[in-house]
């Protein structure tokens, strides 16, 4: 097989650059309307193409959706697997999973919407590819949580990471979705104190 080692041209950059703004419009449309509210007409307007220019970068609304999904979920999976795969206490690891996580959640409000209202909108394989993801993002975390207590039942550790989740996730919910100062710390601390670290 042969590597590409060529730098992208102009082109390919600027088509890079347009995906990259689609995404981010899409997301925030998605967030805001729902994922059946939004036309591509409506996603093209927003960052100053046409509707049918879209196809350009994607094929339909729902590819636009798959690749919004599946990457935040392999985000988090491959960065939950590298937070646990470090030699520290299980108490540490936990801190570091908690961490990882708010800086998604406190970044990415829109997704978190998304992902809640939207996922059943996803074709089958994309929403099998998603929840099998998330299964194994939410098993780091059970993982931990029994190394950190071994007396714990492995349903009552996924229980936990799962209330967790939703304590963390709450972001998006807030009014106007604006996140203060202070956010992180508390939620933090909320965190943590749930999960006994």
């Amino acid at each position: 097989m042969t590597v590409d080692t060529r730098a992208p041209t102009s082109r390919e950059v600027k088509k890079a650059e347009r995906r990259a703004e689609l995404l981010a419009a899409a997301a925030t449309l998605f967030a805001d309307r729902g994922f059946a509210g939004v036309r591509l007409e409506d996603l093209g307007a927003a960052v100053g193409i046409s509707g049918p220019a879209v196809y350009r970068h994607f094929p339909n609304k729902e590819a636009v959706l798959v690749e919004l999904l599946v990457d935040i979920s392999e985000y988090l999976l491959t960065g939950g697997q590298r937070v646990a795969s470090t030699e520290k206490t299980p108490a540490e690891v936990l801190g570091d999973l908690i961490d990882f996580h708010l800086d998604f959640a406190l970044t990415s409000p829109a997704l978190i919407e998304i992902q809640d209202r939207d996922l059943q909108s996803l074709p089958a394989a994309a929403h099998r590819k998603v929840r099998r993801m998330q299964r194994e993002y939410v098993e780091i975390w059970v993982s931990v949580l029994r190394r950190l207590d071994p007396t714990l039942e492995e349903s009552d550790a996924r229980t936990t990471a799962h209330a967790a989740f939703g304590l963390m996730n709450s972001t998006p919910f807030s009014a106007n979705r604006t996140v203060s100062k202070r956010s992180r710390i508390l939620l933090r601390a909320m965190a943590t104190g749930a999960l006994g670290i």
